[in-house]
């Protein structure tokens, strides 16, 4: 994600390409929700904005919903991840784990998967690394489809917040 900011009045002059361009990355690797987002403009503010691209992904089907929370990476990980994500992680220290906490962030992102067959994706701008060691403990005894709610609850969090830090 750039780091510019931009105005609501920019953003609706904006061509479709541009619009994707500049907005693609606010919903991990997947630009094509900014893409669709697109056609519901002008848009009169950033909720407005927000709302929509909520409403795209509400549309999704649900084997596009899993491909949208698959595209998040495991937290705490060393893995190529959106220059947000970086951002993300590292304003909370998971960029700078002791090896024991990498490991035991890397046990509970694999149990999680190996139960919800998707990484565990936690809004992390106001956690921080116990309370998000807490709600791995928490969700693990949820059932698949509930889980699948939150994560698309909890991206959603993670799109308005980067949606905040881009519009002016």
């Amino acid at each position: 994600m750039n780091n510019q900011q931009y105005a609501i009045a920019q953003l609706n002059q904006m061509p479709q390409a541009e619009f994707t361009a500049v907005l693609g990355e606010i919903w991990e690797q997947t630009p094509e929700i900014a893409n669709k987002a697109w056609y519901s403009k002008p848009f009169n503010d950033l909720e407005a904005l927000y709302q929509s691209m909520i409403a795209v992904v509400n549309k999704l089907n649900d084997a596009e919903q899993l491909a949208l929370i698959k595209a998040h990476p495991d937290l705490g990980s060393k893995t190529k991840m959106a220059e947000a994500s970086v951002q993300e992680q590292a304003g909370i220290g998971l960029d700078r784990l002791s090896e024991s906490e990498y490991q035991g962030f890397q046990a509970l992102n694999q149990a999680y998967k190996d139960k919800f067959d998707f990484p565990f994706i936690v809004a992390v701008k106001d956690q921080t690394k116990e309370s998000i060691l807490a709600a791995f403990a928490t969700r693990l005894a949820n059932d698949q489809e509930s889980e699948k709610q939150q994560a698309l609850a909890e991206i959603s969090q993670i799109a308005r917040w980067r949606l905040k830090t881009m519009i002016e």
